[in-house]
């Protein structure tokens, strides 16, 4: 009877392994592909001559909120001050 139980124990936690693994493995793909959509989108606004670079950075700081923004943009100052760069 316990070798029942511990079998059984051992086939669920199997199973619940299995699908956490599938759960995974299925939004790695949804991850890639969505990866893969936003490097079209990035292509087509190099084609259309915009500068991706400045987007993507434009992207990050919008990530951020303003507080967060200008502390990295005073240690930004700061630092170009220190090298004589502004």
């Amino acid at each position: 009877m316990a070798d029942d139980i511990t079998e059984t124990s051992q086939t669920v936690a199997a199973g619940q392994l299995r699908a956490f693994i599938e759960r995974v493995e299925r939004l790695e793909e949804e991850k890639k592909t969505i990866a893969d959509d936003i490097k079209e989108v990035f292509a087509e606004m190099k084609g259309t001559g915009f500068d991706t670079k400045a987007v993507r950075k434009i992207i990050r700081l919008r990530k951020q909120d303003q507080a967060e923004r200008q502390e990295e943009e005073a240690i930004l100052d700061l630092y170009l001050a220190a090298l004589g760069m502004v």
